[in-house]
């Protein structure tokens, strides 16, 4: 049976009983000190998750090892982070799973590389690629402590996505930047046939620059557009409504599929707004 229990080398997420959370990494003979006295890392080890456990002051936390979210939102960040939320919705909107191979430009800090390499296993293959060198090495650094070590199956290239060259040997192909209409084109070469395309952008501007992109370039299959809004709700007895502060708008997905080379976009059915392209002379 494997022993689950706490151990030296991991990472602990302490919650006090006001939703507070510190995160320490367990070491043998070290103490975590608090206002109200301090905690031997030694005690917590051979403990279950779920434990209580407290100071020599009396202070109480709960002991958990932390859950992807948790480490995303605490760890070092060069760029913004892509929010667990969105994380969730590129890995389901573009269909990322085992064996699969990932092209992503704009690596940012890492949390999406993450979600990424948890997601293909493995024996999937993920390349990233990233134009600012100090966001590369913030990136490097997060993943290789995730995963205690870099992952063999991660490449990390400092590049800007336009100067590289690829064969069409990718299964899906993310972009994450400020300008990924100007990728739209390799990220075509990239794909294999029924390959996904999904970019994240933050503004109106800017979806509908890669959108129009991707539907000028031919290769894809009309570009699809969402964007993720999360509201928690507070519960105390029959005292039960949404709570005042939610996560709202941080990006939008625009999802397309790559079709068969040589194969023209059946174009969908649609009656033009007023106002959509101009106006017609």
């Amino acid at each position: 049976m494997i022993d689950r229990n706490l151990k030296y080398g991991d990472r602990v997420q302490l919650t006090d009983a006001k939703g507070k959370f510190y995160s320490i990494t367990l070491t043998k003979g070290a103490e975590w000190h608090t206002h109200k006295g301090m905690l031997k890392h030694d005690e917590l080890v051979g403990l279950p998750e779920g434990s209580i456990v407290a100071t020599n002051g009396e202070l109480k936390f709960q002991a958990f090892r932390p859950l992807l979210a948790d480490y995303v939102l605490s760890m070092p960040r060069g760029a913004t982070i892509i929010y667990p939320k969105d994380a969730a919705m590129i890995l389901g909107v573009a269909d990322i799973g085992p064996n699969m191979r990932v092209l992503e430009a704009g690596v940012g800090s890492g949390a999406l590389s993450i979600a990424i390499l948890r997601a293909i296993g493995s024996d999937g293959y993920l390349h990233s690629v990233e134009i600012r060198d100090d966001f590369a090495k913030i990136s490097e650094d997060n993943v290789t402590n995730y995963f205690v070590g870099k992952p063999k199956n991660w490449q990390l290239t400092v590049s800007a996505l336009q100067d590289q060259k690829f064969d069409a040997d990718y299964d899906r192909v993310i972009l994450d930047m400020l300008s990924p209409w100007e990728c739209v084109e390799t990220a075509s070469a990239a794909l294999v046939p029924g390959g996904v395309l999904l970019a994240y952008v933050a503004t109106t501007t800017q979806l509908s620059k890669i959108a129009e992109a991707i539907k000028d370039c031919g290769n894809f299959t009309e570009p699809e557009s969402s964007e993720t809004i999360v509201r928690g709700w507070h519960h105390e007895g029959l005292a039960v409504r949404p709570q005042h502060r939610m996560i709202g708008h941080t990006g939008f997905l625009v999802f397309a599929r790559r079709m068969a080379p040589g194969v023209p976009v059946l174009q969908r059915r649609r009656r033009p707004s007023k106002g959509s392209y101009g106006v017609v002379e």
